[in-house]
């Protein structure tokens, strides 16, 4: 079997807004795609269309064969039959089955996609919850499944490794980049160039054009206005004036023409947009907020137990100053009790005086609903709302967003705001526990951007290999009990 699905038209509408709009779409059981967009891009949406579990008012879509759907969490359906050897791999037991984590859930839609005889996978975030370990689990499978994929994922590494064809999603409509994520990264950076200089190009032309055809309006007003001089001074005058008149009348018509004419090159030109604008946010520290102990946050002979779990034996670890910290493990190893730890200044724990933390926990957030997106991000910041809203501007959100009230943003965009909103907020230690999950590829190039860029020290607990390599300075991974530090 080739084709799996060949559809045309799809077109799909949500409270007025266009989600959809797509002529033509082929999918073949030989592809291994990412499907990549913003976040409300539609990308589930397209998901769900082609599967059939959408239904669409008009259009076609041909299925040939079967495709396995690996949902989001909370889309969850799970069937009875389940690989137990495939089980076993994926380290999920027959008790899990009814009392899951998370991870665990992810690891068992996972071991239903696979052990399914599917032409094809269509997986919404499958990486989700997993661990590193998991996810290198997961390549090895996706690897040798011999079907197509079509993969929505905000991980960068595993998109490298499992796809061959990136499909974008903007504006309702399918542009197809060939290669993995970094070479679809490569070839939108190239179309940014190439835009750029078209737009220059433009612009210069466009100027010149706009320059000339002023220079000949102003100079066939200023024949006019002579020749109207002249005719009251020589109204009493014979045919030699008529005679003159003609002349400066035939050169005011050759002015106008030229105007009309470079006017109609204007239009020919078209309306070439300028590439999307890039921001960069310029970080500072107040001088009250310096640190000068070069390593703020320390831990002596720390042994903590959750229940009968035993989280930390005698682990001791020390964070050096203004470094980018990453905090690696497996599942359960204890990555988020390290942060609570620190936040309580638990026994073992030595901060440093004037140590002032921000943190990020998904779904921790305080706001009142009441309030604008500025008016929240003004609160206890040194920035003015233009850095601000040139921060939001980078994080995905519209210049017109400013203005909206925080009860009507969605849950992503809450997790953006509240990420930025730490960024730019007063303090000299960030801890950040999985910052990147639940973003758009395109936020967390903007978060990674900014870590880098931030004059404090940040420590960030993360699966995502491609944050901690493009950010981190310092590794930290918590195994067996310890917090031993790899690089």
């Amino acid at each position: 079997m080739n084709r799996l699905i060949k559809a045309k038209e799809i077109y799909v509408e949500y409270a007025g807004r266009e989600i959809l709009d797509i002529d033509k779409l082929e999918f073949y059981s030989y592809d291994r795609i990412g499907l990549v967009g913003a976040n409300g891009a539609g990308k589930s949406t397209l998901l769900k269309v082609l599967l059939g579990e959408v239904i669409l008012s008009g259009g076609k879509i041909v299925r040939d064969g079967h495709v396995s759907y690996l949902p989001q969490l909370e889309d969850e359906k799970m069937d009875e039959f389940m690989d137990y050897a495939l089980m076993g791999k994926l380290k999920i037991t027959q008790n899990d089955v009814n009392t899951k984590s998370g991870g665990e859930e992810t690891r068992m839609k996972i071991a239903q996609a696979l052990s399914s005889d599917a032409h094809a996978i269509f997986a919404d975030e499958p990486t989700s919850h997993l661990d590193r370990e998991g996810i290198d689990f997961l390549i090895n499978q996706f690897n040798y499944y011999s079907g197509g994929l079509l993969i929505i994922s905000h991980d960068r590494y595993f998109l490298d490794q499992v796809v061959d064809k990136i499909w974008e999603l903007k504006d309702g409509e399918i542009t197809e980049y060939w290669g993995g994520y970094s070479d679809y990264l490569a070839q939108k950076d190239e179309e940014r160039h190439i835009q750029s200089a078209q737009y220059k190009q433009y612009t210069s032309e466009r100027n010149r054009l706009e320059k000339a055809i002023e220079e000949k309006k102003t100079k066939a007003q200023r024949m006019d206005q002579k020749a109207k001089g002249s005719s009251k001074k020589n109204k009493s005058e014979g045919g030699g004036r008529l005679a003159h008149q003609k002349t400066v009348g035939s050169k005011q018509k050759k002015l106008h023409n030229a105007a009309k004419n470079m006017e109609h090159r204007i239009e020919a030109l078209g309306d070439v947009t300028p590439p999307e604008d890039l921001r960069s946010v310029q970080f500072r520290q107040s001088k009250a907020l310096e640190l000068h102990n070069p390593y703020p946050i320390m831990g002596r002979e720390i042994s903590k137990k959750l229940g009968d779990k035993d989280i930390f034996e005698g682990a001791s670890f020390q964070f050096p100053l203004g470094a980018k910290i990453a905090i690696t493990g497996a599942n359960g190893a204890g990555k988020t009790t390290l942060f609570r730890l620190i936040l309580e200044g638990d026994e073992g724990i030595t901060l440093s005086p004037k140590v002032k933390i921000g943190y990020f926990a998904q779904n921790a957030y305080k706001y009142r609903q009441d309030q604008s997106v500025m008016e929240f991000m003004l609160e206890s910041s040194d920035y003015h709302a233009s850095e601000i809203l040139s921060a939001l501007v980078s994080m995905g959100f519209s210049h017109q967003d400013g203005k909206k009230k925080l009860a009507n943003l969605s849950g992503g965009e809450m997790i953006k705001l509240q990420l930025t909103k730490i960024l730019l907020g007063q303090y000299n230690i960030l801890l950040l526990d999985e910052p990147s999950n639940f973003l758009d590829l395109m936020v967390i190039e903007a978060l990674e951007n900014m870590m880098k860029e931030y004059k404090g020290t940040i420590i960030f607990i993360t699966h995502d290999a491609r944050l901690v390599d493009h950010v981190a300075d310092v590794v930290f991974e918590i195994k067996d009990k310890q917090i031993l530090r790899k690089r």
